[in-house]
């Protein structure tokens, strides 16, 4: 795993200070990653600081977001190009008495924004000529049974039709997070469970999908999924506190402890009652669909450069971000591509995994960048989504630094609607009663995953 230091990361944040604007190679998405070109990471943007009325509006939709989670930390931060940069973190890193205080470079599990990083390497290997978004799976795990009709591309979308083996197993893994999960056992558990749909016609998240995607990139490439992102991923963004599908599970110095309410062994129940400390989950038990771990500025480097298509040669962003609704009963600006979604404009991933709720997007027009993570997995991937939301409607708003200009951002939300529906999210702390009918849309943007 790739920790860096202090010295490091204060050197990059140094770098980060001086650029003025998003690079227009970066914006157009042309740089090509993967073949050792380097990418510029989420520093290119605004030096100012984000305006105080605007920063003061940012820190209390990420307190309250901690407060409503029931975790004892979290971090956020906004990279606005025409208006500045604002990074928080509030609350402290564990539940124990006396704990340390969260800082910005506190890391935590990315859990599900690890998909855009995995659909990233399949393109550029598609890009490459190494594989095809349409090869059967079979082609490259012949000895796996029941994966007939599924391509590399159903998998990285949510079409294959595969069951997934979170709601099964999850609990499990929140009792007892260390023990290693063969990823044929992940997906074989998914494989016992009835089909969704014929594969290519029906969107359903699958976790076990993006460990079978992994497990077929492995054998056809020969080469570790560490090595795979550090390849595709890691190195072309210089970013050097992500671990790539780390063995171990020791979370790096500084982390932020993540907890989980107890479930049911049997039926996945929430017991809010009592709370376990989850921060030495295995990575085996997420793996492709999961497994990274980060910090604040590499993951809001990592989704940037992923809604910029600069990870990957120029037009295969756009073969990514084809986008499909997931569900009749979302809005229709709640969209599914290639391991990313795509809200309004916004490009990225929600996640809860057990111990952490976070979530990332950027605007690939503007360069307007979002990351938000707390450290509890009570509330489900909606709740840090909705506060994604909250704080890009907060940022779209923030008045141009001099020489900038304010975009024009077409956001479908406002902060307020997020407001009043979080508290309907949230989990342990679930507000009782209906969502309030005009709010039903917004409440509803992604199956709870």
């Amino acid at each position: 795993m790739n920790l860096g230091d202090g010295h490091s990361r204060r050197i990059r944040r140094t770098i980060a200070a001086l650029a003025i604007t998003v690079t227009a190679a970066l914006l157009a998405g042309c740089t090509a990653g993967g073949d050792g070109a380097h990418v510029d990471a989420i520093g290119a943007q605004s030096s100012e600081r984000m305006p105080a009325a605007t920063a003061t509006q940012l820190k209390a939709a990420l307190d309250s977001a901690v407060k409503l989670s029931g975790g004892s930390g979290g971090v956020a931060g906004v990279w606005a190009p025409w208006a500045g940069t604002w990074t928080a973190a509030t609350g402290t890193l564990s539940k124990a008495t006396g704990a340390s205080p969260v800082t910005t470079d506190a890391s935590f599990r990315i859990g599900s924004i690890t998909k855009p990083a995995t659909c990233t390497v399949l393109l550029d290997l598609v890009a490459a000529h190494k594989v095809k978004l349409d090869d059967p799976v079979s082609k490259y795990l012949s000895r796996m049974v029941g994966i007939d009709g599924l391509t590399l591309g159903q998998l990285c979308d949510n079409t294959s039709g595969l069951a997934d083996y979170w709601s099964t197993l999850m609990p499990q893994m929140v009792t007892n997070p260390t023990r290693t999960w063969d990823p044929l056992e992940l997906v074989s558990t998914a494989l016992g469970n009835p089909t969704v749909g014929k594969p290519g016609t029906t969107w359903s998240n699958s976790n076990a999908g993006f460990v079978l995607l992994g497990e077929a990139l492995q054998s056809a490439t020969g080469e570790s999924w560490q090595k795979l992102y550090e390849k595709y991923v890691t190195d072309p963004l210089g970013i050097t506190t992500t671990t790539t599908l780390p063995t171990g599970t020791r979370m790096p110095a500084h982390a932020l402890e993540g907890y989980s309410p107890d479930r049911d062994i049997v039926t996945g129940a929430l017991n809010c009652a009592a709370s376990d400390d989850v921060t030495q989950l295995s990575p085996s038990a997420l793996q492709a669909a999961g497994g990274l771990v980060s910090n604040l500025d590499d993951t809001a480097s990592l989704v940037h450069a992923v809604a910029a298509g600069s990870l990957m040669p120029k037009g295969y962003a756009a073969t990514q971000q084809q986008t499909r609704t997931m569900a009749t009963t979302m809005p229709s600006w709640a969209r599914y591509g290639l391991g990313v979604e795509k809200m309004g404009p916004l490009i990225g991933h929600a996640s809860s995994v057990p111990g952490y709720t976070s979530a990332a997007y950027s605007d690939p027009a503007s360069g307007l960048t979002v990351v938000i993570a707390v450290n509890d997995s009570a509330p489900s991937a909606d709740f840090a989504r909705l506060v994604a939301l909250e704080l890009a409607s907060i940022a779209s708003k923030a008045p141009a630094a001099k020489g900038q200009k304010v975009p024009a951002l077409a956001l479908p939300w406002s902060a307020s609607q997020v407001q009043a529906v979080l508290p309907y999210e949230t989990g342990c702390n679930v507000k009782a009663g209906a969502v309030p009918a005009a709010l039903a849309p917004l409440a509803a943007i992604a199956p709870r995953y």
